[in-house]
């Protein structure tokens, strides 16, 4: 390899967790060069004018709430985004529930508000709900400061502060351990008693994983951000935060360079060496973080390098395991989407558009991560659904909508592939939108359509996981991406992960990139 090349650290993958790495390491002074496959960064936080119908209509096609970065947000402020053109949107409210029978119930991020919303419907949800709110509350109280730290290291301080909480509500104690314990529909129906209110907590909870899986009670940790936090957008479109952290990484020192696939992860004598791409080129480094996927990281190590019982433990870590992942459908209108039937409903003069809607009642949740589990299409609707466009008029010609579609459970492997249905399950979840929105049907420039063999072929990700390993409480802290692998050292030294696969997980935040940094800045400085 050329000397000249060298460099202290070399990030593979050009996400926001690689840039995040990058920039962190670039404040401290590392000579840094980050390599992106695709050609632009961004990964799964990107956008762009992706429909050629439409070149006037911006398209997110993967990532489009700013949830996990709102709960993050010293990354932004550490690393002085806004300097670099990232601006964020509030939405108010960020989510609403759509009921088929016309009634809403709207997720504020003033809980006094959203209980307000359920005593529409029931006095005894409202009230369970603020009681439900409190064990939430103490979930996040526990988790949120042991995310923000170095799981492999004692953290003392922290964990002091994690059992003062604890302490403080240990009358909630058992109520904790059945939510951590049990699974997210247990805790729905447990608490309430409305369709309206359980359905509204199925949809929700269903966007983090399967609703009847033990240990899916944590996914109600995404109620507690919609009220602690509430939901961004990026002014612009999502692209916007990648390119200023970009534009950081540059202003710092840092090498970007796209279209650059790398194919080894050169490692000799169980140090790492630096990385070799496909179209020949090499590049030195004392570090390697791995801003994609672990298993595709580790298997891209030099042969002999990794120890074979971990390449197994990676190979086989949960990825979409239950057989179900989103699709993806992007629409591009030549109109504007409307709720007249539920607005009218509500008789508050709420504008519904500028949220992001979630269809599907407990039924249909339930249904939907049934029927994928078997290869199945499922036949009820469960649909999560925004229009950037009315948020931020920027990303659509006058008048006109671009709209984003994402059934959240879908099959990964359907009989028959995705190829032969992908156009037929895109028109059948329009249709059943349609029952809810207006606006849709008749008015479509042009579609774009991903499954899950498309986000992995694009994304270079594993059977179609967004979040490359499934979110459990087995996959946490340094059991995630799995035990053995989740520390702050590997086998191969001075090679690190650092991406939605590993600790803190997934959502755009660029937490497991800042973490990542902070190890490398370690090892460096005991490093000759």
């Amino acid at each position: 390899m050329n000397n000249k090349t060298d460099f202290d650290v070399i990030i593979v993958g050009g996400g926001t967790n690689g840039l995040s790495a990058g920039c962190y390491l670039g404040l401290e002074g590392k000579k840094v060069l980050l390599l992106e496959a695709l050609d632009k960064v961004g990964g799964m936080a990107s956008s762009g004018f992706l429909i050629p119908e439409a070149p006037e209509h911006l398209v997110h096609p993967c990532a489009l709430d700013m949830m996990s970065m709102r709960v993050h947000a010293h990354v932004p402020q550490e690393l002085d985004l806004e300097r670099h053109g990232f601006e964020m949107i509030e939405l108010a409210p960020g989510y609403v529930y759509l009921h088929p029978d016309g009634s809403s119930l709207v997720f504020w991020r003033d809980r006094l508000k959203t209980a307000a919303e359920i005593r529409r419907y029931s006095t005894e949800d409202a009230d369970a709900f603020l009681e439900f709110m409190s064990v939430v509350d103490m979930f996040l109280e526990i988790a949120l400061p042991m995310m923000r730290v170095d799981p492999a290291k004692l953290n003392l301080t922290t964990k002091l502060k994690v059992v003062g909480s604890a302490l403080k509500n240990r009358k909630l104690k058992p109520e904790l351990m059945a939510l951590m314990t049990g699974s997210a529909h247990q805790a729905a129906r447990e608490r309430f008693e409305h369709p309206v209110t359980i359905s509204a907590m199925c949809a929700l909870t269903g966007l983090a994983g399967d609703i009847t899986a033990d240990g899916g009670g944590i996914y109600y940790a995404l109620l507690g951000f919609l009220h602690r936090f509430g939901v961004g957008r990026v002014r612009g479109g999502m692209q916007q935060l990648s390119n200023a952290m970009s534009s950081r990484l540059v202003e710092l020192g840092g090498e970007v360079i796209t279209s650059a696939t790398v194919t080894e992860i050169v490692s000799s004598q169980n140090t790492v060496k630096g990385v070799k791409l496909a179209d020949g080129r090499e590049f030195t480094a004392r570090s390697v973080i791995a801003g994609c996927h672990p298993r595709v990281a580790l298997e891209m190590v030099t042969a002999g390098e990794m120890p074979g019982h971990l390449l197994t433990r990676i190979a086989m870590a949960p990825a979409n395991a239950k057989g179900s992942g989103p699709l993806k459908i992007d629409l591009a209108l030549d109109g504007r989407i409307s709720v007249p039937r539920f607005e009218a409903a509500r008789g508050d003069g709420l504008d519904l558009r500028n949220t992001c809607l979630l269809i599907g009642t407990e039924e249909a949740v339930l249904e939907n991560f049934a029927a994928s589990s078997r290869g199945e299409v499922p036949q009820l609707p469960y649909v999560t659904m925004a229009a950037p466009s009315a948020a931020d008029p920027s990303q659509a010609p006058e008048g006109q909508d671009v709209v984003y579609i994402y059934p959240p459970v879908m099959p990964v492997n359907p009989t028959g592939g995705w190829d032969a249905i992908r156009e037929d399950v895109a028109d059948q979840v329009i249709d059943q939108l349609s029952d809810y929105v207006e606006g849709i049907k008749g008015h479509v420039i042009g579609r774009r359509i991903e499954a899950a063999p498309d986000f992995t072929a694009r994304l270079n990700t594993v059977n179609g996981c967004v979040v490359h390993i499934d979110t459990t409480t087995m996959r946490s802290s340094t059991m995630r991406p799995a035990h053995g692998l989740g520390g702050d050292t590997l086998p191969v030294a001075g090679l690190y992960l650092g991406s939605a696969g590993s600790h803190p997980g997934g959502g755009v935040n660029g937490m497991a990139g800042r973490l990542a940094a902070k190890r490398v800045t370690s090892y460096l400085a005991k490093k000759p």
